[in-house]
């Protein structure tokens, strides 16, 4: 339909192609819309497997696209070699359904998905063509034209036709509406014919290939590639079937279970011939076992062929959506379905997002943000949750608004009986609180007991029977004791000791033991233990005082997040356009980071390998050398480093029991760190200093973290402060940046229900202004005050000129100066600076091909147990 030349773009220095519509073309109005199609859909992409479309325009009556040049050969021209080597089919494979994952997340179906429109290239695979794609919703049914693919001028008339077709979903030839799950069926072609050098559907006419489409499985992809796994054998099989309902439901979904594959899956990854021959090996030594034993096994033998199977554990994983950390997993009583708490990268609040186990779907449910950790309702249609530990409410999973249960300052984890009573705990020395589930008055149902030296009670857990519960008793460390209470009297029996949270199941209590997720035999009847612990797994995430990322069904289901993958980044130099001039150091866990005054160091946080969360130290580095010296030593969390104006010091929050409070050390590493007084209700981070010395900005955030103000600490008089600004809960304002005159601060603030960047004068004398326009935070001002620097919802950096004149502050527009993935940090830390002249910036990234964290299910896991007791 055009012509495609490849050009010098002589204002940005690089090459190019240029596609063309030429005139004669340009005047059918249906290839014009085409054209136009492809030029909405890509310019609305943004991913390193989707060429690049840069300008669009028309000139003297030609149609054109600006695109990425692509130095490669098309997957096509590779297939006429033969297949591709498994390890690069399952990568090409992987690319392919990123670049599919973020197209349909924009609302563009491809609808054309062949290797023709695949270009393999040194950086990756790249997907083009996109002018037959669907953008957003249909309207109705699409006509059949409508879904006709690209025609290829090498191809014959019939071998156009045949070679088309073939990678159309059966809807596709029906003339039915294309959806995503469009695409997933032409990737299964796509990737059973990368593995076999086969296409998946022939015929020697047009009649038969659609019928062998709609009607015929393709050969299984063991009888011609025999090394296949046989977990990449379903997954195309799923990929390819006829109905969509039946196939993967996501492009994420498919590039989740590729990784997974290419990294070694489980025991199902080990090609065929190879289970061939185990069960064959097997098949013999039974065989020769029996006739060795068969009139000893005889009986047993009958009795077993008159048994159902024994149930088997079924395990995979929930990944993470994009953009997206999911923890606290919670599977519902029936087993059907599990909710997270979802945190998502370009916002600082939580929200519930749920999936039923029968569906690829991840989705959130609106209106909970702000949520802790959500619990069950014993029929497992409703989800408990508090919201910034002010509102306890509930939603039915099923659709509908949150309802409000009941307002109590402090609610955290909760519990809900089958006698409509919710028992759920609050602050370090609070009861446990109850509440008619249906709403009304908050009343206590268990305090804790001085006399047995219990400083608080928490993590109540109702028994089957609806009366009897589980709770945890804390001493100023967390959890010492777990005991057993009832509904409507006094009293509590004592069970033993425990240190994490747990859970009942299926005649088990779970919880963790030194590290290791534990089953312990549990009678509900007596209310007892009636065994030893066995372990699960030493793979659990474990946080602060014992909370474990966990829960079972009534059935013995299991969801767990392992331990956190520690994912490597980069620090990378970019300049105001986003390109990459360097790096400093080589790849590492880094977290929050803090340049130095004239820019020669960078102050970094650190997670030590294998240490999880819990090894997180300040490393100074050189950055023209890359060289790095270690500047804390500590066993625990230090975090959130920050110069002073001189260079000399560096201040930072330091994690004592359970909270974080400043200190700071000379940066040449030389002498002890100065503690300052410690504050047990508060997380402290220091923001920023200022450039006359004289005050440390910082964010306090509330014990149960539903506030945060900024103060002013005096650094030479640790425990001199004062109050710069001050919003009751659920008000959060953080991340106070002093301006290069110390007459103004900059900061950002959820007011307005989403977080925007402010400028007040400082010390506070009236005044405000709102800096950015559509969300923003972490603002960080040029060096000479005339500009502030800030990200957007979605790591997109702005700048905004500035100008303070007789009190006021002028505020120009901001401007957009690029857009690059940031490693996602709290809301109180930096994961971004810019020198002082704001020409470069350097950014904390993830390196490529980063894992995602993913919830490990494992279905009848209590038979497991039951057979291994």
């Amino acid at each position: 339909m055009g012509e495609v030349y490849k050009a010098r773009d002589s204002r940005l220095n690089r090459d190019v192609a240029i596609k063309v519509l030429p005139a004669t073309f340009s005047a059918d109005p249906e290839r014009r819309e085409r054209f136009e199609r492809e030029a909405r859909a890509v310019s609305s992409l943004n991913h390193p497997n989707i060429c690049a479309v840069y300008d669009v325009g028309s000139q003297d009556g030609i149609d054109y696209l600006v695109m990425e040049l692509l130095d490669g050969e098309s997957l096509a021209a590779r297939l006429v070699n033969g297949p591709l080597p498994l390890d690069a089919a399952l990568r090409c494979g992987i690319e392919i359904a990123d670049a599919l994952s973020r197209a349909h997340r924009g609302g563009i179906v491809h609808r054309d998905l062949k290797p023709a429109n695949v270009v393999l290239t040194k950086q990756g695979a790249k997907l083009l063509d996109f002018g037959l794609a669907k953008v957003g919703a249909p309207a109705g049914p699409a006509s059949g034209a409508s879904m006709m693919p690209t025609i290829e001028k090498s191809l014959t008339a019939d071998g156009t036709i045949l070679g088309t077709f073939q990678y159309m979903a059966p809807e596709q030839l029906e003339a039915q509406d294309a959806d995503a799950r469009t695409d997933i069926f032409a990737f299964g072609a796509l990737l059973y014919e990368m593995v076999t050098g086969r296409k998946a559907f022939e015929g020697r006419s047009q009649a038969s290939l659609i019928a062998s489409i709609i009607n015929a499985n393709p050969a299984p992809l063991s009888s011609i590639a025999p090394m296949t796994p046989p977990a990449l054998e379903r997954l195309v099989r799923i990929c390819l079937q006829k109905d969509p309902d039946d196939r993967w439901q996501t492009a994420h979904d498919v590039a989740t279970q590729l990784r997974w594959i290419a990294e070694g899956g489980s025991q199902i990854g080990a090609p065929a011939p190879v289970v061939a021959r185990r069960k064959s090996r097997e098949h013999l030594a039974w065989g020769l076992a029996a006739v060795l034993a068969i009139v000893a096994v005889a009986a047993t033998v009958r009795i077993v062929l008159h048994s159902d199977p024994a149930p088997q554990p079924t395990r995979f994983l929930v990944a993470s959506p994009p953009g997206v950390v999911l923890s606290f997993p919670r599977i519902s009583p029936d087993g059907r379905t599990i909710a997270f708490v979802g945190t998502a990268a370009t916002r600082n609040r939580t929200s519930i997002w749920i999936r039923a186990l029968d569906s690829f779907e991840v989705r959130e449910i609106e209106g909970t943000e702000g949520v802790l950790r959500p619990f069950w309702s014993p029929d497992s249609r409703y989800l408990g949750f508090f919201v910034g530990r002010q509102q306890l409410k509930k939603v039915a999973v099923a659709g509908g608004p949150p309802q409000l249960v009941a307002t109590h300052a402090g609610g955290a984890d909760g519990s809900w009986s089958s006698q409509g009573v919710i028992l759920f705990d609050g602050g370090p020395a609070d009861p446990i609180w109850r509440v008619p589930a249906g709403g009304g008055s908050v009343t206590v149902a268990m305090k804790p007991d001085p006399a047995r030296k219990e400083s608080g009670v928490a993590w109540p857990v109702f028994l089957p029977d609806g009366r009897h519960y589980l709770y945890a008793v804390n001493d100023a460390n967390g959890p010492v004791g777990l005991r057993v209470g009832t509904l409507d009297e006094d009293g509590s029996t004592a069970l033993g000791d425990v240190q994490s949270r747990f859970e009942y199941a299926a005649g088990y209590l779970v919880y963790v033991s030194q590290s290791t997720l534990v089953a312990r035999p549990f009678s509900v009847k007596t209310r007892t233990f009636t065994g030893d612990p066995f372990p699960v797994t030493d793979k659990i995430q474990v946080q602060n005082l014992g909370l474990v990322d966990f829960s079972m069904s009534a059935a013995g289901d299991l969801a767990y997040i392992t331990q956190a993958v520690e994912q490597k980044s980069r620090l990378l130099w970019v300049n105001r356009a986003g390109q990459d001039t360097g790096t400093v150091g080589e790849p590492a866990v880094f977290g929050d980071l803090a340049l130095s005054p004239d820019a020669s160091r960078v102050a970094v946080s650190i997670t030590s390998s294998g240490a999880g969360r819990l090894g997180e130290n300040i490393w100074i580095y050189d950055v023209k050398r890359g060289a790095a010296s270690r500047l804390t030593f500590a066993d625990g969390r230090q975090i959130a480093p920050v110069w002073s104006p001189d260079g000399t010091r560096v201040a930072y929050a330091a994690a004592g029991k359970s909270l974080f409070n400043l200190a700071t050390k000379l940066a040449s590493g030389a002498g002890a760190e100065q503690a300052f007084p410690e504050d047990k209700d508060h997380y402290l981070f220091a923001t920023d200093w200022s450039r006359d010395g004289s005050r440390l900005m910082v964010t306090i955030a509330s014990r149960n973290r539903d506030n945060s103000d900024l103060t002013v600490f005096d650094p030479s008089r640790p425990g001199k402060s004062e109050p710069f600004l001050q919003t009751p809960s659920p008000l959060f304002e953080a991340m106070g940046r002093f301006s290069p005159d110390g007459r103004l601060v900059a900061y950002h603030s959820n007011e307005s229900k989403r977080n925007e960047v402010y400028v007040q004068p400082y010390p506070p004398s009236g005044g405000r202004w709102q800096i950015s326009t559509a969300g923003g935070g972490s603002p960080i001002w040029r060096g000479d005050g005339r500009e502030i620097f800030y990200t957007g919802l979605d790591d997109t950096v702005y700048a905004v000129p500035v100008e303070a004149k007789a009190g006021s502050l002028e505020v120009g527009n901001p401007v957009k100066l690029f857009q690059r993935v940031l490693v996602h940090g709290g809301p109180q830390t930096y994961r971004w600076a810019a020198d002082r002249d704001g020409q470069r910036f350097l950014l904390n990234v993830p390196v490529e091909n980063a894992t995602p964290q993913s919830a490990q299910i494992v279905l009848n896991w209590a038979a497991t147990l039951r057979q291994n007791p």
